[in-house]
């Protein structure tokens, strides 16, 4: 893990003078010698396009834009949407967090935090786009089908590539739960990995569905949320969800529920 954590190149974009000597203290720390720092979005942006870095670390609030204006921007482009994204920030809440989970971030850390969170949240970040040591032992993922339904294209387009890095290949993508549906009347799936917050047709609605009037009412569910309300979580689960995993979530997390779910 030393060795591993020595080798990255990390840029931080953190506009506080004081806290960014705190993190940047924390990097060296854990071995981490390789850092360029930027005040602002667009100085990283700048510095990034031209040096690609292992991984991305900000700040919510930046001075010319938010944590979430940054990761969609690495996003759009091909060089840079695989890059890991930690973001940093005091906001708990589900409608602060949400927007920049959606748009891609492999990881949160909440301030304050010590080194060992920090390590925590590399160690994530880094395993979500390097999952190759993931292998679902027990089972026969070349026969398994799959139906991801996530109405973010980014998402899906993370999940199927941790599935793969499992050996499964068989993988249909839906971008909303009405299109999963008629998908779901056509075909037999071993597993279906689903959003909750969707338009038209949520995860909880297309759970219902799926449990109460689909031909494959057992089929193991995972529901992929951001979503911190106890109740609708709850409701999730009397309905009959297999699983719930929080976005970002870790790959070593997948291969557990996964396993555990297909097993039942």
């Amino acid at each position: 893990m030393e060795h591993q954590m020595a080798s990255i190149t990390v840029v931080l974009v953190e506009p506080s003078t004081a806290q960014s000597k705190i993190v940047l203290q924390q990097f060296e720390d854990l071995g981490i010698s390789q850092f360029r720092h930027f005040h602002t979005g667009t100085e990283a942006l700048d510095s990034i396009f031209v040096d690609i870095p292992d991984l991305v670390i900000s700040s919510l609030h930046l001075e010319d834009m938010t944590g979430r204006d940054l990761v969609l921007e690495l996003r759009e482009f091909e060089t840079t949407e695989n890059t890991p994204f930690i973001l940093i920030s005091t906001a708990t809440s589900f409608k602060d967090l949400n927007p920049i989970k959606q748009a891609g971030a492999s990881a949160v850390l909440n301030k304050p935090f010590v080194a060992s969170d920090l390590r925590r949240a590399v160690t994530n970040a880094m395993d979500w786009e390097n999952p190759d040591k993931i292998t679902l032992e027990v089972l026969d993922t070349v026969s398994l089908d799959v139906l991801i339904v996530d109405d973010s294209a980014l998402a899906r387009k993370m999940i199927c590539r941790t599935l793969k890095k499992m050996g499964i290949e068989k993988i249909t993508e839906a971008d909303d739960g009405s299109e999963a549906i008629p998908l779901i009347q056509a075909n037999r799936y071993d597993l279906i990995v689903t959003d909750f917050n969707m338009p038209e047709v949520d995860g909880h609605e297309l759970l219902r569905f799926i449990r109460m009037e689909s031909s494959q009412s057992h089929v193991p569910v995972l529901m992929v949320t951001t979503e911190g309300d106890a109740g609708k979580l709850a409701a999730i689960q009397q309905d009959g969800v297999s699983a719930i995993m929080n976005k970002p979530f870790e790959p070593t997390e997948v291969k557990r529920i996964i396993e555990a779910s297909l097993s039942a």
